[in-house]
């Protein structure tokens, strides 16, 4: 591939870009603040720092939502100046490999990037899990069972590789947000106080799911509802297990729901090997022992989880035996 290659994933929450060039992945928060007459005055992390901060006069937002593009504009727009400002030299020709999710149409990725006005060379795409395969350092082309479960921000996508193709695969509409957005819930529900979601997901991430642990817990501020003024409040981590097991046992319900549609040959693998979690949500503290107990099989935690379809993507661009993992759409084929 040419020197000019990019690795994307486009999450709902963050965007993992992988430049051959720099042999670097790129990180940042998929947001972009709009303000009504300027357009896009910031995106990335610079746009989150804004997020339930900004005036009445500037929007922030997801240009992702459930795996694929909410507001193609906005998105082509980020894209453009996120590789711009990544990059040195000439985009123009460009190649680009893009992993697509589960249930997502292949045309909306190629689209979206021929959109962007740098006349790429070349679109590939590859299916999201098999990336993140790779990106565990798992050779996914043998014959051989591997169960992944990426836990994202709007979606949880639950996959079965063997010799380089999925056999079996389920995405679900709950990952992160809907956790953030129990907690929120929970709270208003028990305290009568009203908390931001960049709240609610500090206190995910911190305290996770450790249901009993009544000792850890975090100090936050929220309104008092009643009295409409900001105040501080304590929340357990046992008060946010209890606010988040439902959301995580549904994610829990669907990976054994694929488990019993598995083959037992590809079954005898999953056990020996280990169910493997990725994502952003994979970080959950008591994510993976909720898991095991539940199925009975070691869960494979891994270092940095959420980029893991990323550097799957890297070996795609870097390694010619993967190569032929990747396919075009069909337009692309008969243009």
């Amino acid at each position: 591939m040419s020197a000019q290659s990019f690795g994307c994933d486009f999450g709902t929450s963050r965007i993992k870009i992988y430049s051959k060039e720099s042999d670097t992945i790129y990180c940042e928060k998929n947001m972009v603040a709009i303000e009504e007459k300027k357009g896009m005055i910031a995106y990335g992390d610079e746009a989150f720092d804004m997020h339930e901060k900004a005036p009445s006069n500037i929007e922030v937002l997801y240009p992702m939502s459930y795996g694929t593009v909410a507001s193609i504009t906005y998105m082509q727009e980020f894209l453009r100046s996120f590789l711009e400002s990544h990059t040195k030299g000439n985009l123009k020709g460009s190649e680009f490999v893009v992993a697509l999710p589960t249930d997502v149409q292949d045309r909306v990725f190629t689209t979206l990037i021929q959109g962007t006005g740098l006349k790429s060379k070349n679109i590939q795409l590859i299916d999201k899990p098999v990336a993140a395969g790779l990106g565990l350092g798992l050779d996914v082309t043998q014959a051989q069972g591997v169960m992944l479960v990426d836990v994202g921000a709007d979606t949880t996508e639950i996959s079965i590789l063997s010799l380089g193709g999925m056999v079996t695969s389920k995405l679900i509409k709950n990952g992160g947000n809907k956790i953030d957005e129990a907690i929120g819930s929970a709270i208003r529900r028990e305290f009568g106080y009203f908390i931001g979601n960049k709240t609610a997901e500090i206190l995910k991430n911190e305290l996770g799911y450790m249901p009993g642990d009544t000792a850890s817990k975090r100090e936050i501020c929220g309104r008092n509802m009643a009295l409409g003024l900001p105040a501080l409040l304590d929340i357990t981590a046992d008060f946010v297990a209890s606010a988040i097991e439902e959301q995580l046992k549904a994610i829990v319900d669907a990976i054994k729901m694929i488990l019993e549609r598995t083959p037992p040959e590809l079954g005898v693998d999953i056990i020996r090997n280990g169910i493997f979690l990725t994502g952003g949500m994979a970080n959950l503290k008591g994510l993976d022992g909720m898991i095991a107990q539940a199925t009975n099989i070691r869960v494979n935690m891994v270092e940095a989880p959420e980029e893991c379809v990323a550097r799957g993507l890297a070996r795609v661009i870097n390694e010619k035996e993967f190569r032929g993992l990747t396919f075009a759409t069909k337009e692309q084929i008969y243009n």
